[in-house]
């Protein structure tokens, strides 16, 4: 009697409050880094029958066991094939979804929650995106998948909740941003293969703000895409990776928000990164220090009619003239001059047999470092390719750790471009970059008619960078970055070649006064503090967007060091009040001393004399060589731009004096960089222009 009566008061409830609720008993086991879980629940007899913001889905809950949540992605999927994602990597180690319900109007979000989940959460994304007016009679499924190994569960029951309170879609209507639209009929992004899609971007132009329902002015076609990352693939907002068609499904190079053409594009989503500016911030000092590092564009995204947040559009790293200018290289090119470039590598990830080789000189913990080809392709290479290009990597290490590896001529000089190193040394540094020397770490390398030498670069993934990871030293604003191999376990370790470095006094004494050089100009404390202010201001409007989509402030997502700001303000003052710290320690403990001569064909600062300073319209100046050195003199203005070449040709030993005048026009009233540029370094004086 006492369930009868149960029953009789929760069918008058449910008459009273207008809600029907639908529910699947099927016990379903969720394999271990499995394949997605399609759990469904036919809905039949809903009235009224179309879903939307007067009557739709209030409530899904669920009860799941398993025993590491981290491990699941739980989504909804409707009958016209819309997928929301209820709850994506969310609980730590912990056990179990117990009664666990998803109801827009919740006060805490599931990402804040703990498991075991128990009790009623905002989702992580917005169901109300599915009462789109669709209808509701069909079959839903419940999606469940398993990401990882080690761990398995099963899905005991959900249930599903229409009534007369039901979840509205995010509204998403305009931005300062551009927006791209992105459609996939539904289908699946997945890791591999491409998917066929359809990308529309709105950009209206500097200044004027863009809505959804403006026309597609920028880009209107077909695209691939599919998911990229390695461990960003397990996080709620995704990364994708896109090549450009032609109305024929063809590749096509095709310029977008302004960047250069090409037919392959990076959408990469910031999740981990709460001020979502680290990787730009990176690639923008790269570039300031005379290097190519990807381009970028801040966005919002549009997928399938649902807002998924701040994205940045970047360029893949790509050989070509826009991006990485290296020679092009194919299978034909196997002799002579042809044979030696260009090429691209990288330390990282492989991507099975044949794509990379390993060094014969172990990290010092005994870890092989493997060397991957990025250009060309690994299938695409002639063996003798892959020959020429591994023997030349072997040479230069074999140099580097030979007794004579100072030697100028036949020493590590002669397989690398010195200068590349350290800028790309000093930016892993002043970083803090965990994956620095031993993931998405780049080289790359023209044929011998021009140059010839290994340089590094380009600068790519830093989102754990700048004061964003709680392991292997990322937290901490003291220690180096190339010593990690000392503190830090892991698959992945680095060369030996950054400490053997500075076993070179000249290099070291190069790596300081570049280091001075910078901290005057790219490297400014100052500079920096308004680069980032200024991308924060630019971001303002959108990050609130953003934020409520993925409402993780204040809340740690791997791998946030502690303590986790609260708010978007104080993560932009957190992580500048960090470089303020790394910087000034830096300057105490980089090592070199760039006003020593530490060989016959240095030019010492102290040597060289600049008057008068400040200067009017030109200024004399006067330095002293031991021996007869090629040198470049240039001046710049802070930023490193050049404003006037004055020589570049082989100066005689002993004293050398040049006047230097500018037109009136040359200059403006400001301070500027006079640089000295030898074999074994760079000296550089400030210069005032007053009126």
């Amino acid at each position: 009697m006492k369930k009868l009566l149960l029953i009789s008061a929760s069918l008058f409830l449910s008459l009273f409050t207008g809600a029907q609720t639908f529910t699947s008993n099927a016990l379903t086991a969720i394999p271990d880094a499995g394949p997605i879980m399609t759990i469904p629940i036919v809905v039949s007899g809903l009235s009224p029958a179309n879903i939307d913001t007067i009557f739709g889905i209030e409530t899904v809950c669920f009860d799941i066991t398993h025993t590491y949540d981290a491990d699941l992605h739980i989504s909804l999927q409707a009958p016209d094939g819309t997928i929301v994602d209820l709850s994506i990597s969310n609980g730590g180690g912990g056990a179990n979804f117990t009664g666990t319900c998803l109801n827009q109007s919740a006060a805490n979000s599931i990402v804040t929650g703990s498991a075991p989940f128990t009790g009623t959460y905002r989702p992580q994304g917005f169901i109300g995106a599915m009462n789109n007016g669709q209808v509701g009679n069909g079959t839903w499924n419940l999606l469940v998948q398993d990401v990882a190994g080690a761990d398995t569960g099963s899905v005991h029951s959900w249930s599903i909740t229409f009534g007369n309170a039901p979840a509205h879609p995010f509204l998403f209507s305009s931005s300062n941003l551009p927006i791209v639209v992105l459609n996939t009929n539904n289908q699946n992004i997945v890791d591999s293969p491409n998917i066929l899609a359809q990308m529309g971007i709105i950009d209206n132009g500097p200044g004027i703000r863009n809505h959804v329902t403006d026309s597609l002015n920028t880009y209107n076609n077909k695209i691939l895409i599919q998911l990229r990352g390695s461990s960003s693939q397990s996080f709620p907002q995704k990364s994708y990776g896109l090549t450009t068609l032609d109305i024929n499904g063809t590749l096509h190079d095709t310029i977008i928000m302004g960047m250069p053409a090409q037919s392959d594009w990076i959408l990469y989503a910031p999740y981990d990164d709460k001020t979502c500016m680290r990787d730009v911030l990176t690639y923008d000092i790269a570039n300031q220090t005379g290097h190519y590092a990807s381009r970028t564009r801040f966005c919002e995204l549009m997928l399938n009619g649902q807002y998924q947040g701040i994205y940045v559009m970047m360029e893949k790293i790509k050989r070509d003239s826009n991006r990485v200018s290296v020679s092009k290289l194919t299978p034909l090119d196997i002799t002579g001059d042809e044979l030696t470039g260009g090429y691209i590598i990288k330390i990282d990830r492989d991507d099975g047999p044949g794509s990379y080789w390993t060094s014969p000189f172990y990290s010092n913990t005994g870890v092989p470092i493997n060397f991957v080809y990025v250009y060309p392709k690994y299938t695409l290479m002639a063996p003798i390719q892959k020959t020429y290009i591994q023997s030349f990597v072997d040479s230069f290490e074999l140099a580097l750790n030979g007794p004579n590896f100072t030697d100028p001529v036949n020493g590590y000089r002669k397989y690398i471009g010195v200068g590349s190193f350290i800028d790309y040394f000093l930016l892993n540094e002043v970083s803090k970059n965990v994956d620095g020397y031993r993931l998405s770490t780049f080289f790359h390398k023209e044929k011998l008619s021009k140059g010839g030498k290994l340089k590094a670069g380009p600068a790519w993934d830093y989102n754990l960078a700048w004061w964003n990871a709680n392991y292997c030293g990322g937290d901490s604003d003291t220690g180096w970055v190339y010593q990690q191999n000392n503190i830090c376990s892991s698959g992945w370790q680095s060369t030996f070649w950054w400490e053997r470095f500075l076993d070179d006094q000249s290099y070291t004494y190069q790596l300081k006064c570049r280091w001075v050089e910078l901290r005057q100009s790219v490297l400014s404390i100052t500079r920096i503090n308004n680069y980032v202010d200024s991308i924060a201001l630019y971001l303002d409007e959108a990050q609130q967007r953003h934020f409520t989509v993925w409402p993780i402030i204040g809340v740690y997502t791997w791998p946030n060091p502690s303590p986790i700001p609260t708010s978007y303000a104080d993560e932009i003052t957190a992580m500048k009040n960090w470089i303020f710290n790394r910087i000034t320690w830096m300057d105490a403990h980089l090592p070199g001393n760039c006003n020593t001569l530490v060989n016959e064909n240095s030019i010492a600062s102290e040597n060289v004399n600049v008057y008068p300073n400040p200067f009017s319209s030109g200024f004399h100046l006067n330095f002293y060589l031991p021996h007869n050195t090629f040198l470049k003199i240039e001046v710049t203005d802070v930023l490193g731009k050049t404003i006037k070449n004055m020589e570049q040709k082989n100066f005689a030993e002993g004293e050398n004096n040049l006047e230097v005048n500018f037109t009136s026009d040359e200059l403006k009233t400001g301070m500027y960089l006079l640089k000295i540029i030898s074999p074994s370094g760079t000296i550089v004086k400030k210069v005032n222009k007053i009126d």
